[in-house]
Order: structure tokens, then C-alpha cells, then sequence
């Protein structure tokens, strides 16, 4: 099998391109994807009331990491849904599965972001 031709294999100027790659893909996930930016405004708000909070940097610490997965995720399955419309936008089951799944996950985020805000809460405030 023979890698891609799009595929550069030089170590800092790879790097570097993958850098502004990256860029793109973030510009385009909040300019195509409302999803991704209700997300984003979700997550700014939560890290805004996390400063406010009376808790301990690793309580900080792991609601940043909560609040950013949920990003993390939102931009996987908007990669994954991208892919499959781009091979067909024909309704396939398949298809449907990929993206019900996708979708999924990030609902799942959702709702381990959600546990885990209650949980450091708890302790904060209980």
C-alpha cells in the first residue's frame, strides 16, 4: 500500500504545516458547523464560571479537560459526517449508523461533562 502523496515526511516544516492544517480545520468547523459553535460558546461560559469557583487547581484542572472534550469530540464526529457525505448523500444505513454513533459520542461528552461539573459542585458546595 503506498502512503499518500499528500503526506510530507519532513520533521519541523511538517509540523509547522500541520500547525496551519489544524488552523483550518478549526476555522471551518466554527464557520460550517453550528453545532461546533453553540459548543464553543457552551465551553467559554463554563470556563468563564470555573475561575469563579471556590475549588482546587486539580478541580480546575479537570473541568478544563471535561469542557475541552467535548470540543474534542464535536470536531471528530462533524470529520466523521463530513466523510460520509462526501462519499455518498444518499440515505444508506450505514451511513446512518456512522453518523448516529458519531453523534452519540458526543452526546455521551455531554453527559460526562455534566456528572463530573455536578460532582466537583458537590464538594465545592456540600
Amino acid at each position: 500500500m503506498e502512503d499518500s502523496p499528500h503526506k510530507s515526511k519532513a520533521g519541523l516544516a511538517r509540523i509547522w504545516r500541520a500547525m496551519f492544517y489544524s488552523f483550518d480545520g478549526l476555522k471551518a468547523a466554527y464557520q460550517n458547523e453550528s453545532a461546533f459553535r453553540q459548543e464553543l460558546f457552551l465551553v467559554v461560559v463554563l470556563m468563564g464560571i470555573t475561575v469563579l469557583l471556590p475549588i482546587t487547581l486539580t478541580q480546575m484542572a479537570l473541568l478544563f479537560v471535561v469542557n475541552v472534550s467535548i470540543l474534542i469530540v464535536e470536531l471528530l464526529n462533524s470529520a466523521i459526517e463530513a466523510t460520509v457525505d462526501r462519499i455518498s448523500v444518499e440515505e444508506h444505513a450505514l451511513a446512518k449508523r456512522a453518523k448516529d454513533v458519531a453523534s452519540a459520542a458526543v452526546l455521551v461528552t455531554l453527559a460526562l461533562c455534566a456528572c463530573v461539573w455536578g460532582l466537583v459542585l458537590a464538594d465545592a458546595f456540600l
